[in-house]
């Protein structure tokens, strides 16, 4: 086992669900090779992508980077191959014109919390208020291009992961301890983790501290995988978007205006 396998292997009881004050970002099955094989290489791909070592771990057999976003190996791999500016930000990974119906689809589980349904409920309606080319539905339905599922996860945060071959990331995970919390903020966690699921990164990547408080964490640029946004601001505030690193028990679950302005963008 390498020094760095060592290293993070132990960073691995660093939860990646996140509490109050903490929101999150995931994707799909990785390949069929030994999994610490491929997530070392996974490792390698996002040092090589400018991330910093001490702001990647493992948890649960899966690579993560700023705290909530799992990466796959395809997303490793695309990053290499995309070269962004050094700057609200996104992905070099977006969902592709070929995706425009996202259905989510919550478990049985997650629909029985009345709070975190209602949260996907209004987040969904977020999107749609916007007339973007892609519009999201609550599933199970028709017509859909692409699938996410809505499942729950211990905590008060939750997680997702980074589109990756045009498609959006396969799932969010929800905190059951937000059924503790306001529809505001089960509307806001959820808002964050699609936004995640179509290649947001967080408004404060490069400086955590901005919203979650504490010393300044940055989870890395190096010009790759996290591209501003024109027309939006380089530098972030607390309260001042959805894709904040972290959020408190009062926000109101909408968009600020740079966020409206990112998600014209884009899509």
């Amino acid at each position: 086992m390498s020094k760095l396998q060592k290293m993070f292997k132990g960073a691995a009881v660093l939860a990646v669900s996140c509490g109050v004050l903490s929101a999150c970002g995931a994707d799909t099955a990785e390949t069929q090779a030994n999994p610490e094989d491929v997530n070392q290489e996974i490792i390698n791909n996002l040092v090589e992508a400018g991330f910093p070592v001490d702001d990647i771990m493992v948890a649960d057999g899966k690579v993560y980077v700023g705290r909530d976003a799992h990466v796959t190996h395809e997303a490793s791999v695309e990053m290499l191959q995309n070269v962004g500016s050094q700057e609200q930000y996104h992905t070099t990974n977006l969902v592709g014109t070929s995706v425009t119906k996202i259905c989510v689809n919550p478990t049985s589980t997650f629909n029985s919390y009345s709070r975190l349904s209602a949260g996907l409920t209004a987040a969904i309606e977020n999107y749609n208020q916007r007339g973007l080319r892609i519009t999201f539905a609550r599933g199970p339905t028709t017509g859909c291009t692409a699938n996410i599922t809505a499942q729950t996860m211990s905590g008060t945060g939750g997680s997702a992961g980074f589109p990756s071959g045009g498609r959006p990331y396969g799932t969010i995970n929800i905190g059951t301890g937000l059924q503790s919390y306001s529809a505001d903020v089960n509307e806001h966690v959820i808002t964050h983790e699609l936004g995640h699921a179509i290649g947001f990164r967080h408004s404060d990547y490069y400086n955590r501290s901005i919203s979650c408080g504490g010393s300044a964490t940055n989870e890395g640029t190096a010009g790759v995988g996290a591209i501003h946004i024109p027309g939006t601001p380089t530098t972030a505030t607390r309260g001042g978007s959805v894709m904040n690193s972290c959020f408190s028990s009062s926000e109101t679950g909408e968009w600020t205006s740079s966020d409206i302005t990112a998600l014209n963008y884009l899509y």
